[in-house]
């Protein structure tokens, strides 16, 4: 743990966040188990400033677990449109829905029990016990893992099983033997505030003087970088087809994989493609400027195209395609691009 005469990683990290740490984030207030496990589950690859927004309109429609269980997944992808990785919604229901028929309506309390759950790893199980019980528990998220892979100079990707397996020993280890909840949050604001990803802010840190890759000249080295992802282009049309009431066809695409459970423009690699798939024959078709879209794994190139079918009842509507109004589709869960799209004909851009 470095040098013996300096107090405990925690105490230090305490003193400093007792100070300067995030204290007025509203899922602290209150920290109940069910705030707790929804910002957890948001804050997943996502920032705070991004994530309040989006977490206090979850609240304001799913206050509890009560009033999620029963609601439609187009309604719980509709408040997540946007969030982007949207299994963490799908799991966020899906573990509702469990917590409603095994569970009494409420979040089991032990972190084997959340863990169980959809969506629920370990290390956001234990952050929902510390949170909302004050029990220290370790929690090893993005912060927390550059935090400790720079401290204890942890080499490696950590998403590899024996880095992983060091680095919960070490989270364990700098665990104090009270407040919990404030730890757990001090601990991921030191990596979000201070030990950042790049230009992290060393002179400030409150565990600067034992932390090991400060001293061995590395934290730019660490954590090791994951290895390259292969990423894969994709071009595609997409057609906003309109019929004689204003209203647009929107397919719900299947659960898994790309926008699972999303409702999308029809698609294709052509607009000829997309007008045998439906049976249609487009009329006043115009192109719009084309737009790229970046997910995970996939570069999309997205070539827009808006028309009009004078006939709807061409289109054989199943409950997976369906025509929609303008104020319909606020209540559907729609990916950016196809929501990005729907504003601007909406607001009077595309004629």
């Amino acid at each position: 743990m470095g040098q013996a005469k300096l107090p405990a990683f925690s105490s230090r990290l305490m003193n400093w966040w007792d100070r300067h740490g995030r204290k007025d984030l509203p899922w602290q207030h209150p920290r109940t188990p069910y705030r707790v496990w929804v910002s957890e589950i948001m804050l997943q690859q996502t920032q705070v400033s991004t994530v309040i927004p989006y977490f206090e309109r979850w609240i304001a429609r799913f206050p509890d677990i009560e009033s999620l269980a029963p609601a439609s997944l187009d309604e719980v992808l509709s408040l997540w449109s946007g969030l982007g990785y949207y299994a963490r919604a799908r799991n966020l229901h899906k573990a509702a829905v469990l917590c409603a028929e095994q569970h009494g309506g409420a979040l089991p309390g032990s972190a084997a029990d959340l863990a169980a759950l959809p969506g629920i790893g370990q290390s956001t199980a234990n952050a929902i016990v510390s949170q909302s019980t004050d029990r220290p528990a370790a929690v090893l998220d993005g912060n927390v893992r550059r935090v400790l892979a720079r401290h204890a100079v942890v080499e490696g990707w950590t998403g590899k099983t024996a880095v992983q397996r060091r680095l919960w020993q070490e989270a364990e280890d700098r665990l104090p033997a009270e407040r919990g909840a404030d730890y757990t949050q001090a601990v991921m604001d030191l990596g979000s505030l201070l030990c950042t990803r790049s230009n992290p802010d060393c002179e400030h840190c409150p565990v600067n003087a034992d932390c090991q890759a400060r001293l061995q000249g590395r934290v730019h080295e660490l954590p090791s970088p994951k290895p390259a992802t292969k990423v894969s282009n994709k071009k595609l049309s997409m057609v906003i087809l309109r019929d004689d009431r204003e209203r647009i066809l929107l397919h719900k695409r299947p659960p898994a994989g790309i926008w699972g459970g999303l409702w999308c423009l029809p698609e294709g690699a052509s607009l000829a493609e997309i007008e045998r798939q439906l049976g249609v024959e487009c009329a006043a078709v115009s192109q719009l400027p084309a737009i790229e879209h970046r997910l995970s794994h996939v570069r999309m190139s997205i070539q827009p195209v808006l028309a009009d079918v004078k006939d709807s009842g061409q289109v054989k509507c199943t409950t997976n395609l369906e025509w929609f109004g303008a104020a319909e589709q606020d209540e559907l869960g729609l990916p950016r691009p196809v929501s990005d799209l729907l504003n601007r004909l909406n607001n009077g851009e595309f004629k």
